[in-house]
């Protein structure tokens, strides 16, 4: 899964990187995404701020209302998922990312390990989308299994990436063949292990649902 992403780039950089408008206004985002935080989306050719992760409504022992968890990851095996579906199904979008990170480790004492593509200041992640009463507008990535890539050696799951050729397909494309795309990157991937603590003052996010 991930719980933290970097996206080094700003919103005009984005935007000239994949071909499309800007309409994130005055965007207020950091170099280091956290679920429940804001970051740029592409959807719609447009590149947008967005909170990430579905809201999660969850109630107390007796029933109270307690504040929703942000949902940041999709398993490509629940998209058929009432939670997913529709956003699945209708509003797909691409997530720009500089590099993901993992936390590795002993209990207590993980670290965050990063991944990114060589060479490549700048990756698509396929996501999806939704407008909430709770978070507003917001998005989720879409997370797949990593055997067979170089990624299976920090986590047994990875986002799906997407290359430029295959950005038409994951956005407009029926469902069947969006979700052929969700496989595990079978190209070089760079693996940064660092002494960087994994929580730095972040809540710990929810699983993937």
């Amino acid at each position: 899964m991930c719980n933290l992403y970097r996206m080094t780039k700003n919103k005009d950089e984005v935007a000239k990187w994949f071909d499309a408008i800007d309409a994130a206004g005055g965007a207020n985002f950091g170099e280091e995404v956290y679920p429940g935080y804001p970051g740029l989306v592409v959807a719609s050719g447009e590149v947008r701020q967005m909170s990430w992760g579905f809201p999660l409504v969850m109630k107390g022992k007796n029933g109270q209302p307690l504040k929703p968890k942000p949902v940041n990851n999709a398993r490509t095996d629940k998209l058929d998922s009432f939670f997913w579906r529709n956003s699945f199904e209708q509003r797909r979008c691409l997530i720009p990312v500089s590099a993901w990170a993992e936390a590795q480790g002993a209990k207590g004492a993980k670290t965050r390990t990063w991944l990114s593509l060589p060479d490549a200041e700048l990756f698509a992640v396929a996501g999806v989308w939704r407008d909430s009463d709770e978070f507003g507008t917001c998005y989720s990535m879409v997370m797949t299994d990593s055997a067979g890539s170089a990624a299976e050696d920090v986590h047994s799951r990875m986002p799906v990436l997407l290359t430029p050729d295959h950005y038409a397909r994951w956005l407009s494309g029926s469902p069947q063949d969006a979700k052929a795309l969700c496989a595990a990157w079978q190209g070089e991937i760079r693996i940064d292990r660092t002494d960087q603590p994994w929580v730095k003052g972040a809540a710990v996010q929810r699983d993937l649902l």
